[in-house]
């Protein structure tokens, strides 16, 4: 093998060059570890996927997900993404492509659904593939310290800051206003604090900061840091973002709901993402997450593995 196709999407968004931007690889058969590594180092991005034969063949594939950096057991953008990119193939390593996917991932196997419109691909759901997790609590100055802010910027009202995951980990907190998430920069020294002293396993320190109003509290700002992980301001975040819904669903008072809830992101860094959640809960406890989103192709390549 010499060369190895691929095609890049940008997630959550029908606007090219907006959203995440995500390259999927969907034939990775015959690459190594280190070498799906090398790629998504090369490329960049937050994730990039790597399609492989399912080993349940009730499945659709196998899908590994790597940052810069490392492997990473589940994200959002690049579920929906490749679920994207597979879904206008014909079939998936032998099997017709239907209207439901299923991947098998480390976290787990994740359920995506395709949304098609005039008879094409535009969209995709996925259902996260954990329950809820809440982990430790953060310091608010171990937040402020991360992102250049002064710690009366964070708010405490609903929950203090704290890890949270559906999936795969991320630190948590509320601002007071898009005054102070506008004027959130990411502090190299503050991660690299943060990170040594939590407990929480994870990877690195993911920082996922928003804001909401009363009056409209499932309409959210957000924006999410991961300098550790080569990924200074990530556009669009739908594992973050899952975790975030679903934990404040779980704080809501009600019992028994079902919310909808809709997340911007990579406002700040002119590539505007929109990502919706549907988070059921039932006798207290959430019960169901679907993260779901619109993407549109972008480019399509090879890259060349020997010369």
């Amino acid at each position: 093998m010499n060369t190895l196709s691929y095609v890049t999407v940008d997630v959550f968004t029908s606007t090219r060059f907006e959203g995440n931007p995500l390259a999927v690889i969907s034939d990775a058969r015959g690459l190594s570890d280190a070498a799906m590594q090398k790629i998504a180092t090369e490329f960049n991005y937050s994730e990039v996927t790597f399609v492989l034969p399912p080993e349940d063949t009730q499945n659709s594939a196998r899908v590994r997900i790597f940052t810069p950096t490392m492997e990473i057991p589940f994200a959002g953008h690049p579920n929906v993404g490749t679920a994207y990119v597979l879904g206008q193939q014909a079939e998936i390593f032998g099997k017709p492509v239907g209207d439901t996917l299923r991947f098998e991932e480390k976290a787990g196997v994740v359920e995506v659904s395709l949304k098609r419109s005039g008879g094409k691909v535009a969209a995709a759901a996925i259902r996260a593939p954990q329950p809820l997790a809440i982990g430790d609590i953060i310091a608010e100055e171990t937040v402020a310290g991360c992102v250049s802010l002064d710690p009366g910027v964070i708010v405490s009202t609903t929950h203090a800051p704290v890890f949270a995951s559906v999936g795969l980990n991320f630190a948590i907190a509320e601002l007071n206003g898009l005054q102070a998430l506008a004027a959130a920069r990411p502090n190299l020294a503050g991660f690299q604090a943060a990170a040594g002293r939590q407990a929480t396993s994870g990877h690195d320190f993911s920082l996922f900061l928003y804001v909401r109003t009363a009056e409209n509290p499932w309409n959210i700002r957000a924006r999410m840091f991961a300098p550790l992980d080569n990924v200074p301001e990530d556009p669009a975040t739908g594992s973050g973002s899952a975790a975030l819904g679903a934990y404040l669903v779980s704080l809501a008072p009600e019992a028994d709901m079902n919310a909808r809830i809709t997340i911007e992101q990579g406002v700040e860094m002119g590539r505007r993402s929109v990502i919706t959640l549907d988070v059921a809960k039932s006798g207290g406890i959430v019960s169901d997450v679907v993260i779901s989103g619109g993407c549109v192709s972008v480019m399509c390549g090879e890259i060349s593995l020997q010369d």
